[in-house]
């Protein structure tokens, strides 16, 4: 068999993420490769992690680029702060919860869940009645931002709730970070990790990670060794939180963090208050287009995300059919529903470069004619022009 050159086609990403890149993204990725210890290089990483402490809105000493994807910021986090035996509150309202669950016991630990409803936000009450009924608890781990749902928790609340009962706090801010207002050091989290491919235009495969004074400590006074050599902070804060000359500890992804460099940039030259504020926008018209087709939205508008969106299904209509159906006709890409909301749902995303009016315009377009094609109960023909008129006020 001879293998040809792989030419992926162009689509437009608007599911949960991925999501599209900028072509100056893309263009970093191809200038030349550097060695990871390479003056120039360790410069670029300093630049790095100052830029991602403005997108975390952090001055915290720890803040790098985890050299894989947005799962292993999480399990970083865990396996630095979790020890064997430790209790962990973890709060449950969608998917990723669940996997917070996973790190806390493939840590050794005990996991005590808060669970909620898919679709609504960690509920504090329920948060504090754990901490209440389990006051040696170490850590509470919840999702900022819940990628299988679109909705977002109180995390300022949260995080004071978890301090006032001693404990750190591990926060999942996969794709809230750059698309929905994040304050690390104001709102006091401990620990944070998020993802490259969502509202900072990247491409998949670097977590961006950060851990305040209490987590630091935490780790450096631990009692038994980090379970993961790689993700052990204690050796790699000599790689990209040292001062001085470098010590080696892993050959970092160093096209991928050109690319992390350069959506980073275009954040800062936005302005990070412009990106939420262009999100926000565009949730606005996509949301006034998908009511005027009368569809609905799973989440409640007061803590939906405005850059993942859940929309019901039109009674009778194959979902997976419509996902098909905008991909092989108009290359866009929107997401299915995960675990309970699997077949129940799609997840339109709006994050970072592909937040942008034309795209909303498009979706509503292509949505509005695959639906009427399939003779789905929906109002045809009024999506795009309420969505007009949400850009115009």
């Amino acid at each position: 068999m001879t293998v040809k050159s792989f030419h992926p086609p162009v689509r437009t990403l608007m599911g949960p993420g991925p999501s599209d890149v900028s072509p100056r993204v893309l263009g970093a990725m191809a200038r030349p490769t550097l060695g990871h210890l390479d003056p120039m290089f360790v410069g670029m990483m300093d630049e790095v992690k100052a830029m991602l402490q403005y997108a975390f809105q952090t001055k915290n000493a720890l803040t790098m680029a985890v050299s894989a994807p947005g799962s292993a910021g999480m399990e970083t986090c865990f396996v630095n702060l979790v020890e064997p035996g430790d209790k962990v509150i973890v709060c449950q309202n969608g998917v990723f919860g669940g996997r917070m669950k996973e790190n806390v016991e493939r840590c050794g630990a005990t996991a005590i869940m808060v669970m909620d409803d898919w679709g609504k936000p960690v509920d504090p009450n329920k948060v504090e009645a754990a901490l209440k009924a389990n006051p040696d608890a170490k850590v509470v781990a919840f999702v900022h931002a819940e990628t299988s749902t679109g909705a977002q928790s109180d995390a300022q609340t949260l995080v004071k709730l978890a301090h006032d009962y001693g404990c750190l706090t591990i926060v999942d801010a996969v794709t809230s970070l750059a698309g929905t207002p994040l304050k690390v050091d104001e709102w006091e989290i401990d620990a944070i990790y998020s993802g490259t491919q969502k509202c900072l235009s990247c491409v998949p495969g670097i977590s961006p990670v950060s851990f305040g004074d209490r987590a630091i400590e935490r780790i450096k006074n631990r009692k038994t060794p980090v379970q993961s050599w790689f993700m052990d902070m204690n050796l790699v804060m000599a790689y990209w939180g040292g001062t001085g000359k470098r010590a080696y500890h892993h050959t970092a992804a160093v096209n991928t963090l050109y690319a992390l460099h350069e959506s980073l940039v275009m954040l800062q030259e936005e302005g990070l208050e412009n990106s939420w504020a262009r999100h926000a926008r565009n949730h606005q018209a996509l949301k006034a287009g998908i009511e005027a087709m009368g569809l609905r939205f799973v989440v409640d508008e007061a803590y939906r995300l405005p850059q993942l969106n859940s929309v019901t299904l039109p009674e009778g209509v194959d979902e997976a059919a419509v996902r098909t159906a905008l991909l092989n006709d108009y290359s866009l890409e929107i997401g299915a529903g995960l675990g309970a909301l699997a077949g129940k749902i799609w997840r339109i995303g709006l994050m970072g470069f592909a937040s942008n009016e034309k795209n909303v315009l498009n979706c509503l377009g292509a949505l509005d004619a695959v639906l009427s094609g399939m003779d789905a109960q929906i109002n045809s023909g009024v999506a795009v022009r309420a969505a007009k008129q949400a850009f115009a006020q």
